[in-house]
């Protein structure tokens, strides 16, 4: 717990630059709302960059108009702010770094993951230059080698920012994400009247999977899944909800004959994820790397039994309260799946030790353990000085 007595201090928050990152504006309005809450005296303020979507959509205007926004403008406007620590809550935005030391400024950094520096081959270019973009990222985050601490999401990430950038351990800190409160376990009749809503009958078995189709997220393990438990004859639907699936993907479902037991159910707010969650009577999440793997906890929180890899953060944000498999033995993912249909014991175990392992990934925890970040620098800048 963080000392009474403490100095009061101001923090700057600098929002990502990214207009399209909606969870590192998650991660920024929690991290505020839990230093508000924890620390009163203490003047948080939040630095926007004001970037939007430009009007030019995919145009080399428009393109040009972005980066200079991102790598010039923003970095320029918070030069005569004055603040005991800037705080860069998105690893992609590590170019600030240099503007802001050269200002004599104190700077932490929060690394979410880096997916693109260990394994580049999952990195689909979505700009207009891709290759531009993605030397750009590299630049960007290798900056964080100087900032004055780095906070990592989870251990693994951690491993990743000391491997790949050279970062010493001891300027790291891991303070892992958190899950909102919102997610909770429903009443049964509201999940009952869901399920309805969805055509599902009560008495099938749902899978679930959240998120991208980007290709570590491994969506197309859950349909070989699907395919096995066909095969073994065993009534299984499967909802999928984020990002909808690919030509390949589609081909795999009609060539295997999936269709009647896969649902694509668009993109949720978070109203709905709480419902889908409630809903469903597995996550099944086998992505291939993930920097913290947020789903795992949201499903937990809402009583869902989660079946999760054994790779990357995956094992240290799921503990013992999922079960863990490797994101290509599809075989044992369904047999994992068969074990939570048919023995009610065991199903019943997981709920119970999820919704407990999630009583300590909260938004206050998180704030607390960044404001002691904030305070051991301080201190170690003043000892030197």
């Amino acid at each position: 717990m963080i000392e009474k007595g403490h100095p009061s201090m101001r923090i700057a928050i600098l929002q990502s630059t990214s207009p399209s990152s909606f969870s590192m504006k998650v991660y920024a309005r929690n991290i505020i709302e839990g230093l508000r809450t924890i620390h009163p005296d203490w003047e948080i303020i939040s630095l926007s960059p004001m970037i939007s979507a430009s009007p030019g959509g995919g145009s080399v205007r428009g393109a040009i108009d972005k980066y200079y926004k991102r790598y010039w403008h923003y970095p320029s406007s918070f030069q005569q702010q004055t603040a005991d620590i800037f705080h860069i809550v998105d690893h992609s935005d590590g170019h600030l770094i240099p503007w802001l030391k050269q200002s004599g400024k104190t700077v932490v950094i929060t690394c979410h993951d880096l997916i693109n520096l260990v394994q580049p081959q999952m990195y689909r270019g979505l700009s207009l230059a891709p290759a531009i973009s993605m030397n750009t990222w590299r630049w960007s985050v290798h900056r964080m080698q100087n900032a004055d601490h780095v906070i990592t999401v989870s251990s693994n990430t951690a491993r990743d920012v000391v491997q790949h950038l050279k970062v010493a351990p001891t300027s790291i800190t891991t303070v892992p994400n958190a899950v909102s409160s919102d997610f909770r376990p429903l009443p049964r009749a509201e999940i009952a009247a869901f399920r309805q809503q969805h055509n599902l009958p009560p008495e099938m078995f749902c899978l679930l999977n959240v998120g991208s189709n980007n290709p570590r997220k491994n969506v197309s393990a859950v349909l070989q899944v699907m395919k096995i438990l066909k095969e073994r004859q065993k009534p299984v639907h499967f909802w999928k909800a984020g990002s909808n699936f690919d030509a390949e993907q589609y081909e795999f479902i009609d060539t295997h004959q999936l269709r009647d037991c896969i649902s694509y159910l668009g993109k949720p707010d978070d109203s709905m994820l709480v419902k889908l969650y409630n809903s469903a009577d597995v996550l099944l999440a086998p992505s291939l790397y993930e920097g913290f793997g947020l789903t795992v906890l949201e499903a937990m929180a809402c009583g869902t039994p989660v079946i999760t890899s054994n790779v990357s953060s995956l094992p240290e944000v799921a503990g013992d309260a999922a079960v863990t498999v490797g994101p290509t033995d599809y075989p044992s993912m369904a047999t994992a799946v068969e074990h939570l249909r048919q023995d009610a014991e065991f199903r019943q175990h997981l709920i119970d030790a999820g919704l407990e392992r999630v009583k300590a990934f909260t938004w206050l925890n998180t704030a607390e353990q960044v404001a002691q970040v904030y305070q051991h620098v301080e201190q170690s800048i003043s000892k030197a000085s």
